[in-house]
């Protein structure tokens, strides 16, 4: 027999459980999508579709992908955006896009066990957690947004290759 009482704590697990499953929604979007609707990656998508990348970082992955916001491609010199976009620089942009992209979907809690990670480019970046996560020094302001076939962590700065 169900009282008041039992119906009453039911009810409140019943809410409870929903209110954890809508905080933590699963990802319905892949990498390329996530960062478009987010509306702070334009440069970024923009950069991604003058390499030809577009398909790649829509497909299956995983990947991580260390995204540089607006804000952190105009701290790059004048011009420096507008130059790497032009088509006789696709080979210097891919190599800048894929430096931003690791194999494998690593999640905050497994990079702050890191010291460094091989990029989709080649070569490593470093990870530091002294004074927060940063990436080649590049602060990660917002970590585990989680994609259909990835995870993006924000960063404040464009990595650049060595």
């Amino acid at each position: 027999m169900v009282t008041a009482s039992k119906a009453l704590v039911l009810t409140a697990l019943m809410a409870v459980t929903s209110a954890a499953w809508a905080a933590a929604p699963a990802a319905k979007k892949d990498i390329v999508d996530t960062a478009v609707g987010a509306g702070s990656f334009k440069t970024l998508v923009a950069a991604v579709q003058a390499g030809g990348l577009v398909e790649a970082l829509k497909g299956e992955g995983p990947f991580t992908v260390f995204a540089p916001t607006d804000e952190a491609f105009a701290k790059l010199p004048a011009g420096t955006v507008e130059t790497l976009l032009k088509p006789e620089n696709h080979d210097k942009l891919v190599a800048i896009l894929k430096y931003h992209v690791v194999a494998g979907q690593v999640t905050s809690d497994q990079v702050v066990k890191l010291t460094e990670a091989t990029t989709l480019q080649g070569q490593k970046v470093t990870v530091s957690t002294c004074g927060g996560v940063k990436i080649n020094g590049a602060n990660v302001v917002k970590a585990d947004i989680l994609t259909t076939n990835g995870i993006i962590h924000v960063v404040d700065a464009v990595l650049l290759p060595k």
